[in-house]
């Protein structure tokens, strides 16, 4: 009896389903059993299902032990009419399942929830626009690869560059950014950094990432208040007054020594009533009925508390504003609720934060399709909320610092030298082809080398240049490349070949440059004296 750990992905409600519907026919004890004098062989009964499927769900991680035994038996009453059981008679159906003695039996084939089809996805991650991606309607297939050819001239400015040596520069803005181009960046980016959480190929399995609206995630994010609460723009879709004046009257509810607060017996259980009865009519559950299998997949990361509550705050932001309003204002109820221990008992039989799961669990998260275990896995949620809503209903500050910084990248002005894109010459186009190991040895020790060496030669045989000039590039060239440099001039003499000196004319003798021309015979005859 043991139930496997099913991690995030796609299908998780469906795995989940039919992995607990093969345990219970696999595992489920069966017996003889008398009914009305007559014998009824491999049966149980109602009561005894749901003491075994009980257990085993309490032992399940994929679960826990919040399960609770009328959770069991809403179970069953799913199985009873999806024909995975069926009574002693072989009814089912249009049947009640209740907690008794009642007989029932599985039949002879397993009802397995069968897996959705999809259109096939792409597996990659999600490309947030780029200034280089062509205008939307222009297709990027077959785009061949321009191999840029760079002469002498074109090395030269570029490494001029490299060294310090900056020409002068002219600012060139980029394309404006526009509202829709900023509304894509944010959509884009938190879909890719969700898809990483959560480890998938693709998001198409999780949810449809066309109805994913950038709008509600830029709005999440900036239009909150100092409480980190959500502030919608029309006021039509706020909480009435009436409901949120109950749950701020449970929020902060006093003592027994304020005598401001009414204190007639029972006023405590009208109030929370009156909030579950709003919350309980809803037309659909506060975390949409399109995020229903996103959620469900989080929910296979928490044995990893906190990549949980990442992947929580951004599933989070992908809900309509008023609905995340909503849900922040009810887990906030929930939460003091359950830490007030001046609460009086909500409900009998019931301890506080089991009511609370049980009463809002259905209405935060369900699904549209009734062959789901929607209600164990929605008070698993709730329960994972209630514990971290402070830090799973906050904006994911990583996240919005990451885009924020995107944004303000791509609306920088880009520096642009003069020239540096004039000495480019394409030629015809090529396309990747594959080459064997042997070609790609050769092309990594030899492939920089050969265009470096042409250059060289291109700069030794540019007839343009002069002696200075040429000098002054070959010891720039010498500086970048000494290898190839040293195996085009290997001796000192080979490079004085290339500038060979001139002879100098010796200076003619002047005999009138001389003062005293026979002043030498003059110290002789003196120094005899």
């Amino acid at each position: 009896m043991e139930h496997r750990i099913v991690g995030p992905g796609p299908y998780r409600a469906t795995k989940l389903w039919n992995e607990t519907v093969e345990l219970f026919r696999a595992k489920m004890p069966l017996r003889k059993h008398r009914c009305r004098f007559k014998s009824y062989e491999h049966c149980f009964t109602a009561a005894e299902a749901v003491d075994w499927l009980h257990e085993l769900l309490r032992r399940s991680q994929n679960f826990g032990p919040e399960v609770t035994r009328k959770q069991t038996v809403q179970l069953l009453k799913k199985f009873l009419k999806n024909h995975v059981i069926e009574d002693i008679k072989g009814k089912w159906g249009q049947e009640d399942f209740e907690d008794n003695g009642h007989l029932y039996r599985f039949p002879s084939s397993s009802p397995l929830k069968p897996y959705p089809k999809r259109p096939p996805y792409r597996k990659d991650v999600i490309k947030f626009p780029e200034w280089n991606d062509p205008p939307p309607g222009m297709s990027q297939e077959n785009i061949p690869v321009r191999p840029v050819v760079m002469n002498s001239e074109m090395w030269f400015k570029r490494h001029s560059i490299a060294i310090g040596e900056v020409p002068a520069c002219r600012l060139v803005c980029r394309r404006e950014l526009t509202e829709a181009n900023v509304e894509e960046i944010w959509k884009s980016m938190t879909l890719s950094y969700l898809q990483k959480i959560l480890g998938l190929d693709s998001l198409e399995e999780v949810l449809d990432v066309k109805l994913v609206n950038s709008k509600f995630i830029i709005h999440n994010v900036y239009s909150v208040s100092k409480q980190g609460v959500v502030i919608l723009d029309d006021k039509s879709k706020e909480l009435p007054h009436w409901v949120l004046s109950a749950m701020k009257c449970l929020a902060n509810w006093p003592n027994c020594s304020d005598l401001k607060q009414p204190m007639y017996s029972g006023f405590e259980k009208d109030v929370f009533k009156t909030i579950a009865d709003y919350y309980g009519h809803l037309k659909e559950p506060l975390l949409t009925f399109h995020l229903f299998d996103a959620f469900v997949s989080v929910l296979g990361l928490l044995q990893k508390e906190k990549m949980a509550i990442e992947a929580f705050q951004i599933c989070c932001l992908l809900l309509p504003p008023e609905n995340r309003r909503k849900l922040q204002l009810l887990m906030r109820m929930m939460a003091r609720i359950c830490l007030n221990k001046e609460m009086p008992p909500l409900c009998d039989g019931f301890g506080t934060r089991t009511l609370m799961v049980q009463t809002f669990s259905r209405c935060i998260l369900c699904s549209k399709d009734e062959v789901d275990l929607d209600e164990l896995l929605a008070a698993r949620l709730v329960t994972f909320l209630m514990d971290n809503s402070q830090e799973i209903l906050k904006v994911p500050l990583a996240l919005q610092t990451s885009i924020e910084e995107r944004v303000a990248h791509l609306r920088r002005v880009q520096i642009k030298y003069p020239g540096a894109d004039m000495d480019i010459t394409l030629s015809a186009p090529s396309f990747c082809r594959q080459i064997s190991p042997e070609e790609f040895e050769y092309q990594r020790a030899y492939g920089s080398q050969e265009p470096l060496a042409a250059l060289l030669e291109e700069i030794i045989t540019d007839a343009k240049l002069s002696s200075k000039e040429k000098k002054k590039k070959l010891k720039q060239f010498q500086k970048s490349y000494p290898e190839v440099y040293q195996e085009r001039f290997p001796t000192p003499e080979s490079e004085a070949l290339l500038f060979p000196e001139k002879p100098k004319p010796k200076p003619q003798l002047l005999m009138w440059a001389l003062k005293n021309p026979f002043q030498p015979f003059q110290r002789t005859r003196s120094f005899r004296m």
